[in-house]
């Protein structure tokens, strides 16, 4: 097997912030509109549980020029009074140039490249550990700001049925980037976008995508709130929540794939499992274009806290999860 090696400038745990707001609250009762809870994290052990998650380790860059390493440290990711903290460091880093799911592909002299990169942060995801077709999913969480961040709860195929990227799909939950910086288009002249995505088409680089977006509530100089993001997934539908009220949705009619192994099913590549992704990203194509432009490297670390992740099915349409849609 083998095992590859980040190494950082320093790997130290910023204090507590002595955050009480991790305290399970919020989202929806387990027997609304017919939904019952399947798959969950409270995150109130003392240590991740790696029977739910996996840690990735890169420094790709996301492959959209992204100025992170994800690094296996707690100094990026671990349990804290109740939340899962991901964190994001000032300090150069140096780890494999390729993501895991890339790797199979790659040769021995590609396998040994590596990319240095000036922060450290943590992308979590479930893939062989937990996956779902359909569904509520719900996270509640608190975005870290600042020009450059860019927090993300999204979803990728576990088998790539219909081809690799974005043949197959991919499901953003939550993106936003900047929060808190000054913004002229913005409502209260700062940040507070943020969007639900589907990402589909062909193959890179012939992917295109939909979103629906709305606004966290914010005000200049105050700090962020805990927010529930979900969607609810059913056959022929994707719809998007913001602490439970709807602000979009997308059907067949705004999504297809190029894949020929789809055969006119309306509903591919959005018919498959998928498995959730929590990440912070620094940088990147879509942080830097936006807002005032690049990274502002003052005021890290920055974190990016969860306090629980909750997957609903609908017992009473297991098939296609339509009648417990909102």
């Amino acid at each position: 097997m083998r095992r590859y090696l980040i190494s950082a400038l320093a790997v130290v745990l910023a204090p507590s912030a002595g955050w009480a707001a991790c305290d399970g609250t919020g989202g929806i009762s387990a027997g609304a509109s017919g939904w019952r809870l399947a798959w969950s994290d409270e995150f109130d052990a003392e240590q991740i549980d790696f029977t739910r998650w996996n840690r990735e380790v890169d420094c790709w860059g996301g492959g959209n020029e992204e100025r992170q390493c994800y690094t296996p440290f707690d100094q990026n990711s671990r349990l804290e009074e109740g939340c899962l903290v991901i964190e994001a460091h000032l300090g150069e880093a140096e780890g494999p140039a390729w993501p895991e799911h890339l790797r199979d592909d790659l040769t021995e002299e590609q396998l040994a490249e590596t990319n240095r990169q000036p922060f450290t942060s943590a992308r979590l995801n479930t893939r062989n550990k937990g996956d779902w077709r359909y569904g509520r999913i719900e996270v509640r969480a608190r975005l870290p700001e600042g020009q450059g961040t860019w927090p993300a709860i999204w979803m990728l195929p576990t088998d790539e049925v219909y081809g690799g990227w974005a043949l197959s799909g991919e499901i953003d939950i939550l993106e936003a980037v900047n929060l808190g910086e000054e913004c002229r288009e913005c409502d209260g002249r700062i940040e507070n976008r943020m969007f639900g995505t589907l990402h589909f088409g062909g193959a890179w680089p012939e992917n295109v995508y939909q979103n629906r977006n709305t606004t966290l509530p914010m005000e200049p100089g105050e700090e962020q709130d805990f927010h529930v993001f979900a969607i609810e997934w059913t056959e022929g539908e994707v719809e998007w929540f913001l602490d439970g009220e709807s602000y979009g949705s997308l059907t067949p009619r705004n999504w297809r794939t190029d894949s020929p192994l789809a055969d006119g099913n309306p509903n591919a590549p959005f018919d498959q499992r998928f498995f959730l992704i929590l990440n912070l990203a620094i940088g990147g194509h879509l942080a830097e274009s936006r807002t005032l432009g690049g990274v502002r490297v003052e005021g890290y670390p920055r974190q990016f806290l969860i306090d629980w992740v909750r997957v609903y099915d609908c017992p009473g349409d297991l098939e296609t999860a339509r009648a417990c849609a909102s």
